[in-house]
């Protein structure tokens, strides 16, 4: 087994049940961080475009990966980076949830791989994912990212501006030529509200704990480390909320609280053990909910609302310092209480 370098690190984020994690080893693509004895938190390092966090799991002859980052470039580079940490095959891929961002490297793994989600997930992922409108906005923010730094490298003068620009340039283009080759790969084995995976020495559990950050959010519990991964479900902050439930949000993180945790493991982020932050996402989400109705109920159009929403009580626990919320966000809670989306 190849390391190309191991580092002994002070993780303040590592709570007592997770002493084990005494090192972060870095691979050309990733830091991987030793979580507990053979679970790996993936983290790339920014010389590939991950966009997401990953989980790894090894068990006795095989090794299981929630989330499999944004492109295929992506998820073979994950695949690299697993194969310096151990020499164990990669059977299964599970899906946190359906967006691009966490799903559309799993073509990497082969054709063989078992990909696990929730039945959800597996619809949004089997009906023409390409044209989902929050994939489709990706694009065109990544196609806007090239473009700019196209601007400003053909008005730079600096030599060494030029390089960086260059350099930036080069890398946005390779992510961009890696999602034309994407053909995203829907689970074929899905569950409902619970699975558990006992095999190989290592008890998995896939919970579904309601609606969230999607509509199929799965959190991968391991009991016996008590680690969770929560994918976009529970954030360190605010998630994205264009495709949420913002108004059954704060219910699904209670549910999360019941759980036996010492560390989470979000899609994006640092992992932490201060579980207070849940408590303020999750007060986050019900007081954004609660003024986003109150004011559609008072007559306002979704656009006002947006710039009225005032939820700066936030700022000591989140840092929620401006009035206002994103009108994507308030679009959709408005298109949830019409009962035009779903």
């Amino acid at each position: 087994m190849r390391m190309l370098s191991c580092l002994a690190v002070i993780c303040s984020l590592l709570p007592a049940a997770a002493s084990q994690a005494q090192e972060i080893v870095e691979t050309d693509t990733h830091n991987m961080q030793l979580v507990a004895d053979g679970v790996w938190f993936a983290v790339g390092n920014g010389t590939v475009y991950t966009m997401s966090n990953a989980l790894v799991i090894e068990r006795d002859e095989d090794v299981v990966i929630v989330d499999s980052h944004v492109t295929p470039a992506a998820g073979a580079a994950l695949l690299d980076s697993i194969a310096v940490v151990t020499d164990k095959p990669v059977t299964t891929v599970i899906n946190s949830h359906f967006h691009y961002d966490h799903a559309f490297g799993t073509q990497a793994f082969g054709d063989d791989i078992q990909v696990i989600g929730h039945e959800y997930t597996r619809a949004r992922l089997s009906n023409d994912p390409l044209n989902d409108p929050t994939y489709l906005r990706s694009l065109e923010r990544f196609d806007n990212t090239v473009a700019d730094i196209e601007t400003r490298l053909a008005a730079a003068d600096d030599a060494a501006e030029r390089a960086g620009l260059e350099t930036e340039l080069s890398f946005w283009r390779a992510h961009v030529s890696s999602q034309e080759e994407t053909d995203p790969v829907a689970p074929n084995v899905s569950v409902s509200d619970r699975m558990t995976l006992y095999r190989g020495g290592r008890e998995i559990q896939l919970v579904w704990l309601g609606r969230a950050h999607t509509g199929g959010d799965l959190a991968v519990y391991l009991p016996e480390e008590k680690i969770v991964f929560t994918g976009d479900m529970m954030l360190g902050r605010p998630s994205y909320m264009g495709d949420g439930y913002v108004g059954e949000w704060g219910a699904t993180l209670g549910r999360l609280k019941q759980l036996d945790i010492e560390l989470v493991l979000p899609g994006h982020g640092e992992g932490f053990s201060d579980l207070r932050i849940i408590d303020y996402v999750q007060a986050y989400y019900n007081d954004l909910h609660s003024e986003v109705m109150r004011l559609k109920n008072q007559g306002y159009p979704a656009a006002e609302a947006a710039a009225r929403v005032d939820l700066r009580h936030h700022q000591d626990s989140l840092g929620i310092s401006e009035l206002g919320a994103d009108m994507l966000t308030v679009q959709r809670i408005y298109d949830l209480a019409d009962g035009v989306a779903e």
